[in-house]
């Protein structure tokens, strides 16, 4: 059977992983969350004081990188892989407002994208790949079958946010989470080493006004029209 490397980009919060975390179960294909990986990073930056409010000691943070080991476990429970740092399983740990307000700083380092893509290229050789990020489908694989790039307006993707946050029990206010989403969207958007752009050859969908189920159709005819093609 033909498989293919799906690669899905975009901004924060349009809600890539858990379309590429579904589309993945569907064709029984195997998904790597390149944002968890850097979040992982950014963690380990928080845990060892080299980033806070105050300071970012990104030399300290280089010097570490070979000390930082992550992968995927499946959780049968849950339904996806869930992210190891070392051999501990650190999914809820990353996924706080706090993470998010680092992130995107950590991710300008070209240290820590060049140590990373380098995982995650090796992640995807056999085929069969669907990952979702910021520079997939124009540096981690530019020779990926399908494109796509995720855009929605940045309330949107806040109150998705916000309401996601409240779910799992975290304080946190509307207006600090759309302030987080419009500070990564520059970040993103703006830094030297493989900002965040629309591939050329990507397809752009806007699910602003799209249910869940919506954009997975859509995202699914691609797919099949896709492999159509190429088998």
């Amino acid at each position: 059977m033909t498989k293919i490397t799906i690669a899905i980009d975009g901004f924060s919060s349009t809600g890539k992983s858990t379309v590429a975390k579904r589309l993945a179960k569907h064709l029984g294909y195997t998904y790597v969350d390149s944002g968890a990986m850097y979040r992982a990073v950014t963690w380990y930056a928080m845990k060892h004081n080299f980033i806070n409010k105050e300071r970012f000691d990104i030399d300290s943070l280089v010097s570490h990188l070979d000390d930082i080991h992550l992968n995927f476990v499946f959780n049968k429970e849950v339904g996806f892989a869930e992210v190891y740092l070392n051999d501990e399983n650190i999914e809820k740990q990353i996924r706080t407002l706090e993470v998010s307000n680092f992130v995107s700083k950590v991710a300008e380092i070209s240290e820590v994208r060049s140590q990373l893509v380098k995982q995650q290229q090796k992640l995807g050789k056999g085929k069969g790949v669907i990952m979702d990020g910021r520079d997939i489908g124009t540096v981690v694989f530019p020779d990926a079958e399908l494109k796509l790039f995720l855009t929605a307006n940045a309330e949107n993707r806040a109150k998705r946010r916000f309401d996601e946050l409240i779910k799992r029990g975290e304080k946190v206010l509307y207006d600090d989470v759309l302030k987080n989403v419009q500070e990564r969207d520059y970040i993103d958007s703006h830094r030297t080493d493989s900002p965040l752009v629309k591939a050329k050859d990507a397809i752009e969908i806007d699910n602003s006004d799209m249910t869940k189920d919506e954009q997975f159709q859509i995202i699914l005819d691609l797919v099949n029209k896709t492999l159509k093609e190429k088998s």
